[in-house]
């Protein structure tokens, strides 16, 4: 398994439902985060039927506890304003 993401792959995230660069499971997971994060009151089981055909149910828990701590972690940096504070380079190895 590929571990992280390429600049280039990183780049296409957005497009990730038009493109065949994610795995039909990459794009399910990539659609589960988007809508954890714009829209979590709107998932049904519609989303969560989709889910369980390409995920366990211990993956489908792995998935949300993890989409759950980025969003969380993003909102607090954004609180705290740590990308102004600090130089994060939040793509590139440290130097």
């Amino acid at each position: 398994m590929q571990q992280g993401l390429s600049d280039e792959l990183y780049n296409l995230v957005n497009q990730y439902a038009t493109t065949d660069a994610f795995t039909p499971r990459e794009k399910l997971a990539i659609e589960y985060a988007e809508r954890f994060a714009q829209d979590h009151t709107g998932i049904g089981e519609e989303l969560f039927v989709r889910l369980r055909e390409l995920f366990t149910d211990p993956e489908i828990l792995e998935l949300t506890v993890t989409i759950g701590f980025c969003v969380g972690i993003g909102r607090a940096f954004h609180v705290l304003d740590v990308a102004r504070d600090f130089d994060v380079l939040w793509s590139k190895e440290p130097t």
